[in-house]
């Protein structure tokens, strides 16, 4: 009977995602610095909004998530109208490719971006269009020319993951001119609130009807493991991913805990300035050590080393010193190792284990 039960093509082809690994096996006292999760957590704001919310577990939460976009709206300075409510910023990407790609269609992106825009057009049955950046950064040119007639999706991810590497406004500009007419620059900020003065391309989709942002509370605002996310963009854009998302795909903790959090935002100039203050520091310390970076502009360093070889035994190593970072292979970035900036105490644990590694070889 299976042998005629099957998935639409192209499903059985998608490869599973995989998260940072969160244990190491023996250990009890593990850091885990492969996830990108802001070791301070969220804001108290947000903690009391969430234990406040188990008053309200028998109802259902609202389905056009009003109050939450109003506060994203009056701190971003944006039209609620144009903001839209998902399951971590991820939900938003996936509606976009439901929405707008299909069968014969094609999708781009570049090189070391984000896995789950690959995921979700080949759910969504179009063609997986990658293109190659410049130095781990994105390239605008190779974009452009790899735009099409059947290019309906541009995903840039601005500060990139796992590269941590960020074009500017004018680039950002050019790009979202230069697409083909049929086509949509979705720009992923998920880390923009780690660069201090950066919109996320908000001005941007404002000015224009071809694009739309991204952001997500699971980075800065701790709040991953409640997993919301929003999108800004074009009024008619926005009015057609409603229409495929669904009614009660936040509940009401995720929705009060997410307007508290963004309204806090002392707890994100706080974050961010410990954030940059500890990735300058790692960065130089590794660098000292013959493990070089990118300049990063997220909240998480790209580790290089000499090979694969190299990195995947660094990797083992850390292990044994119940240091968890992130091997990033799969983002075609064999030799390198993706490490999230965690607080002063265990940044200087994984700098020194890396130093300890580095002079046994």
């Amino acid at each position: 009977m299976t042998e005629f039960i099957r998935p639409q093509p192209g499903i059985l082809d998608i490869d599973l995602y995989q998260g940072g690994a969160a244990h190491v096996a023996g250990r009890s006292d593990a850091v885990k610095l492969s996830s990108n999760e802001n070791p301070f957590g969220p804001s108290d704001k947000a903690k009391e909004a969430f234990q406040r919310a188990v008053h309200k577990l028998h109802r259902y939460p609202s389905t056009d998530h009003a109050a939450l976009r109003q506060a994203i709206g009056d701190t971003h300075r944006l039209d609620p109208a144009r903001i839209i409510c998902g399951v971590g910023s991820d939900e938003i990407i996936g509606l976009l490719c439901n929405a707008y790609a299909g069968k014969g269609d094609e999708v781009v992106f570049t090189e070391h971006g984000f896995l789950m825009y690959r995921i979700y057009t080949m759910a969504a049955g179009a063609r997986p269009v990658v293109v190659k950046e410049r130095d781990r950064t994105t390239d605008v040119d190779a974009i452009l020319a790899a735009c099409r007639a059947k290019t309906r999706l541009v995903f840039i991810a601005n500060p990139n993951n796992p590269t941590g590497t960020m074009i500017g406004l004018p680039e950002i500009e050019r790009l979202a001119a230069g697409l083909p007419q049929q086509a949509i620059l979705v720009i992923d900020g998920a880390y923009a609130e780690y660069v201090d003065g950066y919109d996320g391309g908000a001005a941007l989709v404002t000015a224009r009807d071809n694009v739309v942002m991204t952001r997500t509370f699971s980075k800065i605002y701790g709040l991953g493991g409640l997993r919301i996310g929003w999108g800004y963009g074009p009024k008619p854009i926005i009015d057609v991913l409603n229409r495929v998302r669904g009614p009660f795909n936040l509940s009401n903790a995720q929705l009060e805990t997410a307007e508290a959090a963004v309204r806090d935002q002392d707890h994100v100039v706080r974050c961010r300035s410990d954030n940059a203050r500890m990735r300058a520091w790692l960065a130089e310390a590794l660098a000292e050590k013959g493990v070089p970076s990118d300049t990063s502009t997220a909240n998480f360093i790209l580790a290089r080393f000499a090979s694969r070889e190299e990195a995947e035994a660094c990797d083992d190593f850390l292990q044994t010193q119940g240091l968890i970072v992130r091997r990033v292979a799969g983002y075609g970035l064999p030799n390198c190792l993706r490490i999230t900036i965690g607080d002063e105490a265990s940044c200087r644990r994984v700098a020194h284990a890396i130093g300890q590694f580095k002079g046994q070889r």
